[in-house]
């Protein structure tokens, strides 16, 4: 039946992408270490370390999930190829809005995975840890942080993920002049290694009587968890350790002992702090952690030997800078300088619709073909 043919056609079109998203996930390589590590979880002695079990048990799944979400993947493509043929079948056309809808669902699964296999970096799979920095425009730019938080704290809760404040330091008047954000998740940094930059605002200023408008700045840093068995060298004697009264809300206990931690790396000047939790242990153990997932990017990125080559770099946090536009007046739009990808519904955007944008990212950074 003609209705069904263009569907058909987009079908056989897809159907090649389906194979070399196989290729891509290795699947045979994938169930070979299940099964592996399966029989590792049944030889003596395998719980005496627990830490070490749980992580095996963690991969396990994680693997078992890669392919779980490819066979359902093959089973939506073949449900919406049978369901055209017994709609022709039976001549009827009242089966095209399930055929249409199966289709649609299809291709965005199979778009979804395929970017997964991009994620192919060392510490992808980890956890995100993001600071967040208030620059050039006062407490306009300050406002504007509060309003980043806001907008990755809506895009983890679209994932599923979990998010937890670290830190934040209040604005004088409105906004916060930085703030810390754990978000816990599947390929947490992998797709959010992406929004590591200068974040530009345009707007009417709330903050100005004159209702002039006004460009704001702050900075999203962005880098890995790291699991607590990877080996970094950070001597004691380069470490700076404060205790400080939190200012966030969070109780009597908090707000009026000392357990706030601010650890600062004398040689890099890399300064962490967190006080959300309810002791100063608990926030020294979670600053050295930060501390360490901080240095180790850094490292990477720098392409460093060791850690004590590294050197504070602090990031300009104003005009020329910025990697992302978000334009409120006088028209909507946001706009990435990197991968020219743009959006004009600001509002989704704040309210965490970010995937056009990491995904556009993570296809450039795969061909390395940026916009100029």
């Amino acid at each position: 039946m003609l209705i069904y043919d263009e569907i058909r056609f987009k079908l056989n079109n897809i159907k090649p992408k389906l194979n070399d998203l196989r290729a891509a996930l290795d699947l045979d390589k994938v169930q070979a270490e299940v099964a592996e590590l399966e029989q590792t979880t049944s030889a003596p002695g395998f719980w005496d370390d627990p830490t070490k079990g749980q992580k095996v048990l963690q991969r396990i799944k994680q693997l078992k999930d890669k392919v779980a979400r490819y066979n359902a993947l093959t089973m939506l493509y073949e449900d919406v190829v049978t369901t055209i043929e017994m709609a022709e079948e039976m001549e009827d056309e009242s089966l095209f809005p399930e055929v249409q809808e199966g289709y649609q669902k299809f291709e965005t699964e199979l778009e979804k995975q395929t970017l997964d296999t991009l994620l192919s970096g060392e510490y992808d799979g980890n956890n995100a840890i993001l600071s967040f920095h208030a620059g050039a425009g006062g407490t306009e730019a300050m406002d504007w942080t509060q309003m980043l938080v806001r907008m990755y704290q809506h895009w983890a809760d679209s994932k599923g993920f979990k998010w937890k404040m670290l830190d934040e330091l209040d604005g004088e008047d409105a906004g916060l002049k930085s703030a810390e954000m754990l978000i816990e998740g599947e390929n947490a940094y992998g797709y959010l290694k992406s929004e590591n930059g200068v974040h530009r605002l345009v707007r009417v200023s709330p903050f100005d009587a004159s209702g002039r408008r006004q460009t704001s700045f702050a900075a999203v840093e962005v880098m890995p968890e790291m699991p607590d068995d990877v080996e970094i060298d950070i001597r004691p004697e380069d470490l700076k350790v404060d205790t400080y009264r939190s200012s966030g809300a969070g109780g009597q206990h908090v707000n009026k002992t000392e357990s706030a931690i601010r650890i600062t790396h004398i040689p890099s000047g890399v300064v962490v702090a967190c006080q959300t939790e309810r002791s100063q242990i608990q926030n020294r153990a979670t600053a050295m952690k930060m501390l360490r997932s901080r240095l180790v990017e850094i490292k990477e990125r720098e392409h460093l030997e060791k850690i004590s080559d590294i050197k504070g770099v602090q990031m300009k946090i104003d005009f020329g800078s910025a990697i992302r536009s978000y334009v409120f007046m006088p028209y909507t739009l946001v706009k990435d300088g990197r991968t020219g990808y743009e959006n004009g519904n600001i509002g989704a955007v704040m309210d965490g619709d970010l995937d056009g944008f990491i995904n556009a990212y993570l296809k450039c950074a795969a061909t390395g073909e940026w916009a100029k």
